[in-house]
């Protein structure tokens, strides 16, 4: 199995395009991850008379965001990778109980989260420290928070923006970061929605056959009919109406309960496939029950179309939340998102290029990154030597 798992791995490095979508894939997730620290109005390290203090922690744990449980989760998520980062660290005489520090070390990273109070705050740090003698800051390299407006409208790239400002002033540069969040969160999490529902349905039709498959595959393809990005306005129209905030998680569910028809159908197909042979006619003589069937011994040998799907999926899910924005059916605003950047220069395209160039070239770089990913899945998964 290792000799497979290195020949695979191999198969995928060497691919010149899989390996630079993976390298586009790793910049997205640490611009991400990292916002906070690359762009923040906030600063990051004040030291006045020996104190010390750090502004930012407060935004960080309690974001001033309508989708603040999008940026609590990367934020959550940060600290967490750091935390199993250290239990590396910790001394091999403590082997046996190592295996519960990540979990001890989660549960207690959720306590700061839930006991910061979301606070606004508009103070300008950087005109309140500007003058000041014998204090210390230290700022992100992009000073400016998403939804500060620190410029006049429409400014084109200077040294002061590097990426320009949009409609109201506000720094394209730092709205770009923060929009990959946003663009990632519902990539990821509304592809796997779609690839539970997908997974579930597909091994089930293609596992019992007969009549259950039969009827199932008429529904799918009523389903079918219906024209998806339509049926996702729609429902957006409908649900912005009720005037839900956290607009990003009716996007991920929306898009996920909408996008699955396709990987059950491939799902149905790799199961029809397998459930012909010997190991699964040796679960169901064996008496295995259903789920450990499924799960434990299917699961595992169709996974690689799984996988493959799932990348293309995040790249049509970063699509699709873009086109629904750049409409104004998708993230509302505040909120930044690379298809809302683009909205704004729809009406002179040309005259507000750095609206229309800079947000372009992410989602170039994301939709490229998980396609050139999954061909490259595609190419190293396609034969078991």
């Amino acid at each position: 199995m290792n000799i497979y798992r290195h020949e695979k791995i191999r198969k995928f490095t060497s691919d010149r395009l899989a390996t630079a979508g993976l390298v586009m894939v790793i910049f997205l997730f640490f611009i991400a991850f990292f916002a906070p620290f690359i762009a923040n109005g906030r600063p990051l390290f004040v030291l006045t008379d020996g104190k010390i203090e750090l502004p930012f922690l407060q935004t960080f744990f309690a974001p001033d965001s309508s989708e603040f449980l999008i940026e609590q989760f990367f934020n959550y998520a940060l600290l967490l990778l750091a935390a199993f980062g250290l239990t590396k660290l910790i001394p091999a005489k403590f082997k046996k109980t190592k295996k519960f520090f990540p979990a001890i070390f989660a549960i207690l990273l959720l306590i700061p989260f839930g006991m910061a109070e979301k606070k606004l705050d508009k103070t300008n740090f950087r005109e309140l420290y500007a003058n000041k003698k014998n204090i210390i800051t230290v700022f992100a390299p992009i000073p400016y928070g998403p939804y500060e407006q620190c410029g006049s409208p429409y400014e084109i790239p200077s040294k002061k923006h590097i990426l320009g400002t949009d409609d109201i002033g506000r720094s394209v540069a730092s709205r770009l970061i923060y929009g990959a969040r946003i663009s990632l969160a519902v990539g990821i999490f509304a592809t796997a929605l779609s690839l539970l529902i997908g997974c579930i349905v597909g091994m089930l039709t293609g596992y019992f056959k007969g009549t259950a498959d039969l009827v199932s595959m008429r529904l799918i393809e009523i389903l079918n009919c219906f024209p998806t990005f339509l049926l996702l306005l729609i429902l957006m129209a409908m649900l912005k109406d009720r005037k839900f905030e956290q607009s990003v998680l009716i996007i991920i569910a929306v898009l996920g309960l909408t996008s699955w028809i396709g990987l059950a159908l491939l799902v149905r197909g790799e199961t029809l496939k397998q459930s012909s042979l010997a190991y699964i006619l040796s679960c169901k003589a064996s008496g295995l029950p259903l789920y450990r069937t499924l799960f434990f011994h299917l699961l595992p040998n169709i996974s690689g179309v799984i996988f493959i799907s799932f990348t293309f999926g995040i790249a049509g899910a970063i699509l699709a939340e873009s086109s629904l924005s750049f409409l104004g059916f998708g993230v509302q605003a505040p909120t930044a998102s690379w298809g809302g950047l683009l909205r704004q220069s729809f009406e002179d395209p040309l005259h507000y290029w750095h609206l229309t160039f800079f947000p372009g070239l992410a989602l170039f770089i994301a939709v490229c990154g998980f396609n050139f990913m999954g061909e490259g899945l595609r190419k190293a998964l396609s034969e078991r030597e």
